[in-house]
């Protein structure tokens, strides 16, 4: 079948299949399903649990890369983890940490860090270009929780692979691999094993960035498995690729996010696009793994569990594991199609079913949403983002004490040059589903 006609036939089937609700997300004064608000406190300043996580596997130390708390956020104090490996890299040269993960069997803590080993490169310059082509990952490991670091080494696939070509398909300097965003957090499998949610571009014929939609990126979706060895060491494989359709998602799949679940099924949802191309719906994707990391199903819509989909703007979301076991998602869900990036609002949290491993409509909260006096922030600084607002970039923990969800995202305006903060504390019902 060619496949212009095959690409359109998915869409109307989709179509037919998957229409989205009008209004997806609960109000957030809704308080009778498994999800609660507790509070939500907007400040001007950054919060300081935001990008903070616990270290080790049990106790209330949190930390973000310079601050420290050991009574659960009561208190901070400034902290710098010894050795500091930025101390003497040449000018233009980045380490960004990025997420990281607690093996709650050895007590390890591993750190990612997004790396641009780029002379000369501006520090103040957001998403350059040339990160397309040059961002590589890096881990460090520590065994007493952050105080101190072992190490800190590049990632690269064990066997034939170099620094220089660390996985299949990909070349430092002619396309990258990396991180996506902050809810492509490690998880650390019944079995043991480490995966890390990555993405990556790819190469045309020719040897140059394949793009073939010409937005702002394309990229696959892959995941790092690893293995514990001597010293703190660990030893990287990948799984295939997850890749998306150019004429179902204009950039691909983006900013995957993990959890498993009790029967050892592991779901990645992924953020699309339609940017470019507005008649596309604006989906979420999800896929499956059922043997550890190592094979995944081809990416499709991700849908309530009744299988009816929703539209969800092309922005990163989180999927947090809570310690009684259920798995929810924090992330923006509109009522109508969205276009690209936009809206990136409102913020909704809600329970994957165990079962479908689908979003669980009922269970849906809004948390936060564009109100009438965000309309004019910003305004004065970009004109041409007047009146636009940002919710996203969350950031989710568990709180160790009352296990209740601690969400923090700036509140951005006019186009992420002016913002507040949030921080919203949601309680979960005691029913398991």
């Amino acid at each position: 079948m060619n496949r212009t006609i095959r690409h359109t036939l998915v869409a109307i089937l989709d179509a037919l299949l998957l229409t989205p609700l009008a209004a997806p997300a609960q109000s957030p004064q809704s308080g009778s399903g498994p999800l609660r608000i507790i509070s939500r406190v907007i400040t001007p300043e950054r919060p300081p649990l935001h990008g903070a996580n616990y270290t080790e596997p049990k106790g209330l130390r949190l930390a973000t890369t310079w601050r420290v708390s050991d009574d659960n956020g009561q208190s901070w104090t400034t902290f710098s983890p010894k050795p500091d490996f930025t101390a003497g890299l040449p000018y233009g040269y980045r380490r960004e940490a990025t997420t990281s993960v607690v093996d709650p069997k050895t007590g390890r803590l591993l750190l990612l860090i997004n790396a641009l080993d780029t002379p000369g490169l501006n520090p103040g310059k957001i998403e350059p270009l040339i990160a397309l082509k040059e961002y590589y990952l890096r881990y460090r490991v520590s065994e007493d929780g952050g105080r101190t670091w072992l190490f800190d080494e590049p990632i690269v696939h064990s066997g034939k692979f170099t620094e220089q070509h660390p996985f299949e398909g990909v070349y430092r300097g002619k396309n990258g691999f990396f991180s996506g965003d902050v809810g492509s957090i490690p998880i650390i499998t019944r079995n043991g094993r480490i995966l890390v949610a990555a993405e990556a571009t790819m190469l045309d014929k020719d040897g140059q960035l394949w793009n073939p939609t010409g937005q702002t990126t394309f990229s696959d979706v892959f995941i790092i498995m690893g293995t514990w060895k001597d010293k703190g060491r660990i030893e990287w494989k990948a799984s295939h690729r997850v890749q998306g359709d150019p004429a179902r998602s204009t950039r691909g799949m983006i900013e995957p996010t993990l959890a498993q679940f009790g029967d050892g099924r592991i779901l990645m949802v992924m953020r699309g696009s339609n940017a470019g191309k507005a008649t596309l719906p604006s989906y979420r994707w999800f896929s499956i793994s059922n043997d550890d990391g190592e094979t995944w199903t081809k990416p499709r819509p991700w849908t309530y569990e009744d299988g009816e989909a929703f539209f969800s703007p092309s922005s990163m979301s989180v999927l947090i594991k809570h310690s009684n076991g259920r798995v929810f998602w924090v992330a923006n869900v509109s009522g109508t199609n969205c276009s690209g990036n936009d809206p990136r609002w409102p913020v909704i949290v809600g329970e994957v079913d165990r079962k479908t491993l689908m979003l669980i409509r009922s269970s849906v909260v809004e948390i936060d949403t564009k109100r009438p006096e965000d309309a004019v922030r910003g305004r004065e600084l970009v004109a041409k983002f007047s009146g636009k607002v940002d919710l996203s970039h969350f950031r989710v923990i568990e709180d160790r004490e009352t296990h209740e969800l601690v969400i923090t995202y700036p509140r951005a305006f006019g186009g992420y040059v002016k913002m507040d903060w949030a921080t919203v504390r949601i309680a979960i019902a005691s029913q398991r589903r």
